[in-house]
């Protein structure tokens, strides 16, 4: 019932403003817009009256047109981000970095050599002698007892001597070589660790080297190159052969990289994604 009042109202109402309009006599074109406005006021309170009465039936309708939490559970970040990728997958890149090596003066600073690259890609020029003082430190001693080895945490800071082989060392993961990277490029930075491979192929894509943490043969170890010693924090599970280069482009076939070993590489790209998934699928780059 209230909603044909309402339309009945308001087709009144029309009628009258738009009538009034029309006629000359002032007095009477007076009377005909004040009925209109009259009958306007008369639908907004009978529609006012419907809307209220029905509310919880329109706001059910509303909420059946829009997308859920669990329709939007269904496309994760990550998903929609590979279709779109898959979508975006070249024939070749190729980026030229330039190739800083790490040796003689750091024959464990693979990490801060391979950021040192990154970061001259940008026109951000930083000597990689500078880099290996200023990044972040674990100074837990080496120490072997009969509990096993208790040494640093690679995710809290450089782990041992990054000089020289005569003393103990590794290296350091993706944390502290972001917050490094941050002094220099500020909030460009992107660290996008722990997410699928195809995320390196759409920053290539978008002429964005990547930093990365892999291992010196480029492909999966097998679990006898790893060892787990004790840390601050708890255990962690390292491999000697640890390694860190710049990812500079790919082909259907391969992963190309500058290697701070003062080469230009290639490994096959599926090797090369299992080596770094097994790494952890540490990743960086500066947008």
């Amino acid at each position: 019932m209230h909603i044909t009042l309402f339309f009945l109202s308001g087709i009144i109402a029309i009628y009258f403003i738009v009538a009034g309009s029309k006629i000359s006599r002032k007095w009477i074109s007076n009377s005909f817009i004040f009925y209109g406005v009259l009958f306007t006021i008369t639908s907004i309170t009978i529609g006012s009256m419907y809307v209220n009465e029905h509310k919880s039936v329109l706001v059910a309708s509303v909420k059946n047109l829009l997308p859920t939490q669990n329709d939007l559970k269904l496309i994760e970040p990550a998903e929609a981000m590979t279709s779109n990728e898959q979508g975006q997958v070249k024939e070749s890149v190729r980026l030229k970095a330039p190739l800083i090596g790490q040796l003689p003066e750091l024959p464990r600073g693979c990490e801060v050599t391979s950021l040192a690259m990154l970061l001259a890609y940008h026109d951000i020029h930083v000597d990689k002698l500078e880099l290996a003082k200023r990044v972040k430190r674990d100074p837990t001693p080496y120490k072997k007892t009969e509990e096993g080895i208790h040494f640093g945490n690679p995710n809290e800071g450089f782990v041992g001597d990054m000089y020289s082989f005569s003393t103990p060392g590794l290296g350091v993961y993706h944390k502290p070589v972001t917050e490094l990277a941050m002094d220099y490029a500020g909030e460009r930075v992107l660290d996008f660790s722990g997410q699928d491979f195809t995320e390196i192929i759409n920053q290539l894509n978008h002429d964005r080297p990547i930093w990365v943490i892999i291992n010196a043969a480029y492909k999966k170890l097998p679990k006898n190159q790893f060892i787990t010693w004790q840390t601050k924090d708890g255990p962690v599970n390292v491999t000697m052969r640890e390694h860190s280069v710049l990812i500079t482009g790919y082909d259907q076939d391969y992963i190309y990289f500058n290697d701070p070993l003062k080469r230009n590489k290639k490994a096959p790209i599926e090797e090369f994604k299992a080596a770094w998934i097994q790494m952890g699928k540490q990743a960086i780059t500066i947008l």
